[in-house]
């Protein structure tokens, strides 16, 4: 395998490394082992040595693709992966780990058919020494991964995806046999904490562990602390005896810099902290780590929020998923430093961490950038009442806190997201007290573990709008921050209870600081509407929506600080929406486009002067009107636009947008946005093509695309424009008869479902529709057209539940059969379709697409009628061409 070629080259080539004396040299060495390794799934157990295995890099997942197609669930069982190691002999006098930097969820790891060592839960990294080594050039790693649903194990439910596999980096770390290592936490053994910081000083405290060898008797522990150009500014000593191999806590001297530069979002300065161990008598280098640290001191006011070296700063960002689109959480380091750097640009400053902790790289990336974090560990929507859940939960609280211990941009540890959501035993009163005490002491318990871990920081769980229940629960007094996971206009309610619902929750804990740890609303990229609603999922409800909450979140100084749900759309397979088995509350989409709303932040917290053309992911627009509105997201005081050379009226900008109604030409209109501060001018520019409708259609430029019961428009996966139809008038195009299906007694959209639609990608084509349709007319000339009727049956036992994370009291759509319908389509007065029942014929919830040649010989047009035989005809959307 070229693979064990090149480590087999590679250690040898180092080889003279590991003999040297020289005091300057780091025997620590990470080498990558991504490449080349063999995977298999097991889903009937036959175990690793049965498999078919096909080659793989890591980071890797088996749920990259199978998330996104139409079968509900998706693969939660076991995979094996397994690759040589070609060691060379010069390496027997290294400590060799294994370095994992997450498997979701429980990995057992075997050197050469022997178990190693084991790792519960999927988000944080683990170091296995690899004590069992031949070094014959066949050595053996076997990593078997587990993403099944384990009780014991968190979480066990979640808006988001449990991808499976082995999906952040795998190392080999080669050390002397004395080195700096915590094996118990998966870190490298060094730990800064940092006290009584001002603007005039600091004190530094360095601890940690290491192995010791019994190959020395006395070895010198240093730690050199650097400023930002390289230069000593300080140094602690102490030293270590010991007559025989054992693991060893050590604590050097306190340090104390004067005139310290302080960590900031403006000024995120790192010092380093280099730490060596050295065998005493001789001075040569046995272990040194590099560990980046920042000066900073904050307090949370339950009044006042939160302050930074001892100024306010509201907390302003978005909480983030690490998955991305075709590749699932197996995401590399680059993309993901990449998300952190498009949060810092639309003017964030805090990134909440949710729900799992997450790669270093994403953590360095605000600590070099400059961005204000929570981290938290996944025990979200309900727990398990046993003493091995309870065990695993502090556990991954302890690893969580060790791997992140030395971040400066880390202000918040949280241990718990929206735990009452699920609620157990919600009709057995006497045993749901019993389970809600269960969860209050194990809040205690994480809150005590974390305090005493890190008494550094504030701790924080994040609670889903129940204010009653979790005060009631006593859930609200022990951390001492409390997150509140707030949609008011969005799952129910209106935009403006946002700001209300805040007061009264502080109020209710006026000496509780706070933090609305989610809002959003779903915005799927290729839907929009002239007059949005909530639920319509339309890219100008998005605006409405974060425009009312930002104004409510600035308004109020006891908010600390705001987390947008979500920074990036994200993979929830269990989600059947418009954008099935999509999460699309991001103010970026799943491959990171931004969104309108993510200008809209832009606009709000830029520092500098900002102006951009709201066309977001609507570069396209076609209409049955030439009057368009453009809006510009900008934090100047009023913006002039030009449509194709013609300068318009300037006007004011509002809640940090302004628009213009404006009248596009057919094809591309150039349109230019122009703003100035100070006598400097800015602008921004864009194209947009915009079709007319229908003499687009009529000219033979497009398609004519409607939606049938709908009030919104929509992209499909052609960039075809989907139109909602009009109602016939008198020799005018349109529909005749028939009513918008709407689910009864829903708290949620005014028309149509939301439900998946097997077949298509294209699911809004088919999400709405008229009932007891008459007929449909479309007014063309002679010629040859392709007409396609689309249908899809929406009632029935493919109705999808309520699920709980849409965190008010909905009322289920229920599993009842499908109405009986049946009817004959004509067309021009000639029968096409007979006896059409869609549900019997298909299925609920199927797209249908039937496609017929009409020829018309006079210019009379195209007319369908719909012909009842049993119940009440229907019709989703319609498409007509013209053909050559």
């Amino acid at each position: 395998m070229k693979t064990n070629l090149f480590l087999l080259l590679f250690f040898v080539s180092f080889t003279p490394l590991f003999s040297q004396q020289k005091v300057d040299t780091n025997p620590r060495i990470s080498i990558s082992i991504n490449k080349d390794w063999q995977f298999a799934k097991d889903p009937s157990a036959k175990g690793s040595s049965q498999l078919k295995y096909a080659k793989v890099t890591i980071p890797h997942t088996w749920n990259a693709f199978d998330v996104l197609d139409d079968v509900p669930g998706y693969y939660r069982g076991v995979g094996y992966y397994r690759k040589k190691l070609a060691l060379s002999a010069s390496c027997k006098n290294k400590q060799i780990y294994l370095e994992l930097g997450a498997a979701n969820q429980e990995a057992t790891v075997l050197l050469n058919g022997k178990t190693i060592g084991s790792h519960k839960g999927g988000y944080t990294g683990f170091l296995l020494p690899l004590n069992h080594l031949k070094f014959d050039g066949n050595d053996e790693l076997i990593i078997k991964v587990d993403n099944s649903y384990n009780e014991h194990i968190p979480p066990l439910t979640g808006d988001f995806t449990f991808f499976g596999g082995i999906y952040r980096d795998v190392k080999l770390i080669m050390v002397s046999k004395t080195h700096f290592v915590d094996e118990q936490y998966g870190t490298a053994g060094l730990y800064v904490s940092t006290s009584n910081v001002s603007d005039q000083k600091a004190t530094m405290k360095i601890s940690g562990r290491l192995h010791y060898s019994t190959e020395y008797k006395k070895v010198l522990l240093t730690s050199n602390i650097l400023d930002a150009n390289g230069k000593n500014i300080a140094t602690a000593t102490s030293t270590v005896e010991a007559n025989k191999n054992q693991l060893l806590e050590f604590e050097l001297p306190q340090i104390q810099i004067n005139n310290p530069q302080l960590w900031s979002p403006e000024n995120p300065y790192l010092y380093q902290v280099v730490s060596k161990i050295t065998d005493a008598q001789t001075g040569q280098l046995l272990d040194e780590v590099k560990t980046h640290i920042g000066l900073r001191y904050f307090s949370f006011d339950a009044e006042k929020g939160f302050f930074l070296n001892g100024k306010s700063v509201k907390l302003i960002g978005a909480s983030r998923h690490q998955d991305f689109a075709k590749m699932g959480n197996a995401v590399p380091a680059s993309l993901q430093v990449k998300d952190v750097e498009l949060l810092k640009a639309m003017g964030g400053n805090y990134l909440r961490v949710a729900h799992y902790p997450q790669d270093q790289a994403v953590i360095n990336a605000c600590d070099r950038l400059g961005v204000l974090a929570s981290v938290e560990i996944p025990v979200v929507n309900e727990i398990t009442e046993s003493q091995a859940f309870y065990d695993n939960c502090k556990h991954m609280q302890l690893e969580m806190i060790k791997q992140n211990y030395n971040h400066p941009s880390v202000i918040i540890w949280a241990y718990m997201n929206e735990v009452l959501l699920k609620m157990h035993f919600g009709k057995e009163p006497e045993r749901k007290k019993i389970y809600l005490k269960n969860v209050e002491n194990l809040v205690k318990e994480l809150e005590d573990l974390t305090r005493k871990t890190d008494p550094s920081r504030y701790t924080m769980i994040a609670n889903h709008g129940d204010v009653n229940g979790y005060t009631n629960a006593g859930l609200v007094k022990i951390p001492m921050i409390v997150g509140w996971n707030l949609y008011q206009g969005w799952y129910g309610g209106k935009i403006e209870d946002f700001g209300p619902g805040l007061d009264r929750i502080h109020a209710a804990m006026p000496d509780k600081p706070i933090i609305v740890t989610e809002y959003g609303a779903d915005v799927d990229p290729r839907i929009d509407a002239d007059e949005p609603i909530r639920f319509d999922k339309s890219l100008a409800y998005g605006i409405k929506y974060h425009q009312g909450y930002l104004s409510d979140i600035k308004k109020r100084p006891f908010v600390a600080g705001a987390a947008v749900w979500n920074l990036a759309d994200f993979s929830s397979e269990t989600r059947m929406e418009t954008m099935p088995s999509i999460n699309n509350k991001g103010l970026l989409t799943l491959d990171r486009q931004p969104k309108n709303t993510y200008f809209l932040y832009k606009a709000n917290f830029s520092k500098y002067p900002y102006l951009k053309i709201g066309d977001g992911t609507w570069k396209n627009r076609s209409a049955f009107t030439s009057k368009q509105n453009i809006s510009v997201m900008s934090n100047l005081d009023s913006v002039t636009l030009v449509v194709n050379g013609k300068r318009l009226l300037q006007q004011a900008v509002i809640a940090h947008v302004a628009n213009w109604e404006v009248t596009l030409k057919s094809g591309k209109n150039i349109i230019e946005a122009i703003g100035n501060q100070n006598g400097k001018v800015f602008h921004d520019q864009s194209a947009i093509n915009f079709a007319l409708q229908p003499q687009s259609f009529y000219n033979g430029e497009t398609s004519l695309n409607l939606l049938m019961g709908s009030r919104r428009q929509f992209i499909d996966d052609e960039n075809q424009i989907w139109l909602p139809s009009p109602s016939h008038q008198t020799n005018d195009l349109g529909s005749n008869g028939g009513e918008a299906f709407k689910i009864k007694n829903s708290g949620r959209q005014q028309y149509g479902s939301d439900k998946d639609i097997n077949g298509t990608q294209n699911d809004p084509i088919y999400q709405t529709q008229l009932v007891g349709i008459n007929g449909y007319f479309l007014p063309t000339t002679k010629g040859k057209y392709e007409v396609t009727l689309h249908f899809a049956e929406l009632m029935g036992n493919g109705i999808q539940n309520v699920l709980p994370y849409n965190l008010d009291s909905l009322i289920a759509e229920g599993k009842e059969l499908p109405p009986q319908r049946i009817f004959d389509v004509y067309m021009n007065d000639k029968l096409i379709i007979k006896n059409l029942n869609v549900a019997a014929k298909y299925g609920v919830a199927k797209a249908v697409k039937m496609k017929f040649t009409c020829i018309l010989t006079d210019d009379k047009g195209i007319r369908l009628s719909f012909k009842p035989i049993a119940g009440q005809p229907i019709l989703n959307a319609l498409q007509v061409k013209k053909m050559n």
